[in-house]
Order: structure tokens, then sequence, then C-alpha cells
């Protein structure tokens, strides 16, 4: 693997008779920091990047087959989306295994988290194939529309293993200290999930149901790499690659806090939706194009919050404490840093960049106000992020999860009144991105930042 720098010798398993000595990385903090977060930044990237061009394939097919797939690609996003807690509960447990210089207890954890999402896996795709058309229709789906997106949602079934496996395998090499080879295990999954769709949707003539197909038959052969890599580790280890009840109930129960974590922030940013349509059509449209440019942005912060994951997930398996202090101290100082530049692009950026979107000059302006509250508040996201990651690597996923309900808890009633306000015009999109970039990521950096202030996130297990 390009990324791992195991530089110390490992016990194969922890019943080797030679004691396993803790990981340690020569390098600098900075070029280690860059060395994980530059290649997860570029795997990030990749899915949204090729999911823009598998769009612009069924697009040329028509209005209702782009509209179908439109509402297929919602459910499947939206149910996947809650399960990428198998990556970030994964990275945490293999890193602090590797920390301690316990090779076959990484692998072990890492063989739970693949465990888990495959039997997640083949359990969404039956519960897809029984309940998918009932979902579609229930989200307004009907006609032909419903008939491309019920096309689109079947066959993207039997590609959810896949999917869930190489979530959970991402998050194993990550553990590792590994994101090179995520990147290059996505670029050429995604590529070939663009060219086999587009083979399978114009020259065979499936159509729609020929962009599910590749995309399953992309990520089966995404997931087999992982396989590949992944069980001759496990041989070489000694470590069996049958199911372990104890291994799976582990990872069933730090996953299961983790996608409740996951879930809060899906939750708020689901009732921001809601409230910014009872705010208008306009301020809809407006929400809507500036919170795709945060979530783009927050692709780069997201890359420094895996780099946490792995970084601190490692020095606390090393029993490195004060260690791991420092690189949170440095993580939180890059995570604000980063902040910076990105308010500074979208702050230049504010007074043109709408026009790329949208002709309406009253929308335009909305994403205009939007940009700039979003500009003044990315150091505070940038905080969250890698506070987030820190608490992620330590396996403090209990009280991710609480925090998450207590954040939603403060956000909730602020949206209500948002919403209870007679808001028009720029007023209206400023005030519900004060809400969310003000109210919902200030209370994220309390609650993370109490708790980094504490000794409890470095105690090991204290999450679970």
């Amino acid at each position: 693997m390009s990324g791992s720098r195991l530089e110390t010798p490992v016990g194969e398993d922890d019943a080797e008779p030679v004691a396993p000595r803790p990981y340690r990385d020569r390098r600098s903090m900075t070029r280690q920091i860059l060395a994980l977060a530059v290649p997860a930044l570029g795997a990030l990237i990749a899915e949204p990047v090729f999911l823009l061009a598998d769009t612009a394939i069924i697009g040329r097919l028509g209005v209702t087959e782009l509209a179908g797939a439109a509402l297929g690609i919602t459910v499947m996003h939206t149910v996947t989306g809650l399960m990428i807690f198998l990556a970030y509960s994964t990275t945490p447990a293999v890193a602090r295994a590797v920390g301690a210089g316990r090779m076959g207890r990484a692998l072990a954890a890492g063989r739970d988290g693949l465990w888990l999402a495959l039997g997640l896996g083949a359990v969404l795709g039956l519960a897809g194939v029984a309940f998918g058309e009932q979902t579609l229709r229930a989200m307004g789906s009907e006609g032909e529309v419903h008939d491309h997106a019920w096309n689109y949602l079947l066959w993207s079934m039997p590609g959810v293993p896949a999917i869930l496996l190489v979530f959970a395998a991402t998050g194993v090499l990550r553990g590792m200290q590994d994101t090179k080879t995520p990147l290059i295990v996505a670029a050429a999954g995604f590529g070939g999930n663009i060219v086999l769709s587009l083979i399978l949707v114009h020259p065979v003539g499936w159509g729609v149901t020929g962009a599910a197909v590749g995309t399953s038959v992309a990520q089966w052969a995404m997931a087999l790499v992982y396989l590949i890599i992944l069980v001759p580790l496990l041989r070489r280890h000694r470590v069996p690659w049958g199911l372990d009840p104890a291994g799976l109930r582990r990872a069933s129960r730090v996953g299961s806090w983790m996608m409740l974590r996951t879930l809060t922030l899906r939750v708020a940013v689901v009732a921001t939706v809601l409230v910014a349509t009872d705010l208008g059509s306009e301020t809809l449209a407006a929400h809507q194009v500036a919170f795709t440019m945060f979530s783009t942005l927050a692709f780069v912060l997201d890359a420094l919050a895996i780099a946490a994951q792995a970084l601190i997930g490692r020095e606390l398996g090393a029993s490195r404490v004060g260690s791991a202090r420092e690189v949170t101290t440095t993580m939180v100082r890059w995570g604000i840093g980063f902040g910076l530049i990105t308010g500074v692009v979208i702050a230049a950026a504010s007074p043109l960049a709408p026009r790329l979107f949208t002709p309406d000059p009253q929308v335009a302006s909305g994403i205009t106000a939007a940009m700039l509250v979003i500009a003044v508040t990315q150091p505070l996201a940038g905080y969250v992020f890698v506070l987030d990651g820190v608490l992620m690597g330590a396996g403090d996923v209990r009280y991710l999860a609480l925090a998450g309900l207590m954040n939603l808890s403060v956000y909730a009633p602020a949206l209500v009144v948002v919403s209870m306000r007679d808001l028009d015009g720029n007023t209206a999109i400023v005030w519900l991105w004060m809400c969310f970039a003000g109210v919902f990521m200030g209370a994220r950096a309390l609650t993370l930042g109490l708790r980094t202030r504490t000794q409890r996130w470095l105690v090991p297990g204290s999450a679970t």
C-alpha cells in the first residue's frame, strides 16, 4: 500500500511472543498531515465529479429520464450516506491498533468492519427491492418519471453491499495511514463507471437502467480490488477472515453511535431546506446553490478531518497522549487556517459566481448574500470539522452522537424563530444562513471544543 509507513516491526497478532513496538513516523507533522489529507481530498472530490458526468450521460436521454434518475439517486444517496459511518468508525479502530504496533488487531478490526458492511448492505439491498417503489411514490414519483426512477433504484440495489464494503475498506486503509490507495481505487472505479455507463446507456440502449447497472458493476469492481489488497494481509498476519461474533458486536456498537451522529447532521440539513421552502422559491433556490458551494468547500475541511482521525487514533494507540494533544493543536490551526483561505475565496467570488447558476437577479443577489455569511463563518467550520475528526480518531463516538442531539436541540428552536419571522429577499437568506452557519455550527464548535478541553476523550474506551 503506497501510503502506509509502518516503520517498526509489528506482531502478527496479540498472541505473538515478540512484544509489539508502537508505530512511529519520522516525518514532520506537516508532511504527515499533507500525505494523508491531499489524497483524501482527491478521493472525496472524485465521486461528485464523476456523478456529474454520469448525470450528463443520463441527461442526454431526455427530461423524464433525468428526473427519474434524480429521484432514484436521491433515495440511494440518502440511504448510503447514512452508512458512511462504516468508514469513520473503522478508521480510528484500525489506527489505534496500528499505533500500538498490533497489526493483527488492526486487521481484525478491519475485518469486523467489512463483515458489518456486507451484512448491512445485504439487508438494505433487499429492503430497497421490497420497499423502494413505495418510497418513490411517497416522494411524489408518478407516470413515466416513476418508471425511470424505479428502474434506476432497482438495478442499483445489487451494488449496495459493494458500496458499503468500499466504505469500510477505505476506513481500514485510512487507519493504516494510507489515503493514496483509496484515491487510486476511487479514480479508477468512478472513471470505469463513466465508460461502462456511457456504453450501456447509449450504444446498448438500456437507458437509465444501464446507468444503474454500470454503477453497480463499478462498485463491485472497487470492492473486489479492496478485498484483493486486504485478504492477503489477513493471511500474512494470521488473522482469521471468518465472521467473529464478538468483533461484529463491537463494530455494531460503535457504528450505531456513529450512525446516530450522522443522522443528526442529516436532520439539520433537511430541516434547513424545509424552512428555506417556507420562505419562498427565491430563498430556496438561493439556499440550494449556497449549500452546494458550502458542501464543495467542505471537502477541503473534511480531508483535514480524515487526517486527524488517522493521526489521533495512531498516537493514542501508541499511548502518546501528549503527542495526541500536540496533533490536535496543530490540526485546529490547520482547520482555522484553511477556513480563512476558503472564506477569502468564496467572498471574492460572491459578486460574480451567482451569475453562473441563475439569470434571475433576485436569486443571484440572495446567493451573494449567503456566500458572504458562509465566507465569514468558514474559520468556524474549519474548527468544527477538525475537532469532529479528532474525536472520531479518539473513538469518542458516543459523545459525538449525544452532542449531535444537543446541537439539534439548540438549532431547531432557532430555525422555528426564522420560519416564524416575516422575512423576504436577501434578509430571509441571510437569517437562514446565520442560523445554519452561526447557530448550528456554533453549537457544534462549543460541544466539540468543551470536550477536547477535558481528559475524557483521551481515555481508551471512553466512547463506548
